[in-house]
């Protein structure tokens, strides 16, 4: 796609409300099947320490948040995870670590965890901060189906919220997985503080990237005490709906997750962003460090909707 611009993209956000949740569920009924969703299980599987001081982040040294340190967790364990997170029935299952970019020392683990995870049958999916080429190539040589690194903001607001790493490392570490051919999944996070304005222009460099992203989480920010932002105002939920039903309209080939936050949304909002377009999740307890919906919740909520698990 073409990058847009923050005149295109406000045009959309700012549609009268009901005609909006119309244009996006017509489009992604358009490209996708209707009353299916994609269930993804999210493990932490090297927890806090983290060098950087993104002001969201439980995980950061640079704040007293009462984190449990964890070291790397082992072969086996991942295995017992990707046990229960099929029997769950979860499609893929990602691996997230506390790192600014994985440690040398480390990171020939982690390349067998993904390799664990595809013996599961299962999509393969990785955070681990930055990587350069050579690590992006080890990946996609280990069978990595997707990576993702999120921009969480405007170019403008990033400033306000990470100090630590550039906007450009991450732009950077997304040409780096796009060049190896590896699925780029990447959005942010919403509620931070930032305007309407943040939001849009978040969308804009989304299209910029030298392909759309193939899945783009879209995260409420869940308040972390001891953070910098553990007292920002709660987004309206309105808001955050018009920023999924936005999304579906530019991005219309692309999945999207609602992804942190759904643990503090009403049935009724989450039914209104699958409608919108949302349809993928974080399934299972844990997102990283916060908590999420538990499995039998979800599985009661999607029958109830009558959504069924989908393999994007």
């Amino acid at each position: 796609m073409s990058e847009l611009t923050n005149k295109q993209i406000k045009e959309v956000f700012e549609m009268p409300f009901l005609e909006l949740l119309y244009e996006a569920h017509s489009i992604h009924r358009k490209h996708f099947k209707k009353n299916e969703i994609e269930l993804c299980t999210l493990l932490s599987i090297k927890t806090g320490a983290c060098p950087e001081d993104c002001g969201y982040c439980s995980q950061s040294s640079k704040y007293n948040t009462g984190i449990k340190i964890e070291k790397l967790m082992n072969i086996d364990e991942v295995k017992k995870h990707c046990e229960v997170a099929k029997s769950n029935g979860s499609k893929r299952l990602c691996i997230g670590a506390g790192w600014k970019t994985p440690p040398e020392k480390h990171f020939s683990k982690a390349l067998e965890m993904v390799k664990v995870i595809k013996s599961f049958g299962l999509q393969a999916c990785a955070t681990l901060g930055t990587v350069n080429k050579d690590q992006a190539k080890q990946l996609k040589e280990v069978g990595l189906d997707y990576y993702n690194h999120n921009l969480d903001t405007s170019k403008e607001y990033y400033k306000k919220i990470i100090t630590t790493r550039t906007y450009q490392d991450r732009l950077d570490t997304l040409d780096n997985i796009q060049d190896a051919d590896i699925n780029v999944c990447c959005g942010g996070i919403i509620g931070m503080g930032e305007n309407r304005e943040d939001r849009i222009n978040l969308l804009v460099e989304l299209s910029k990237l030298k392909n759309p992203p193939k899945s783009i989480p879209i995260n409420l920010l869940v308040p972390i005490k001891g953070t910098p932002l553990e007292n920002v105002t709660k987004l309206d939920g309105i808001e955050f709906i018009r920023m999924i039903a936005t999304t579906r309209i530019i991005f219309y080939k692309s999945v999207i997750r609602l992804s942190a936050g759904r643990d503090g949304m009403s049935e009724e909002m989450q039914a209104l962003c699958f409608f919108a377009g949302a349809n993928s999740i974080f399934y299972g307890e844990k997102l990283l460090t916060t908590n999420n919906s538990s499995a039998n919740r979800d599985l009661d909520f999607l029958n109830k909707l009558g959504l069924n698990a989908q393999n994007y």
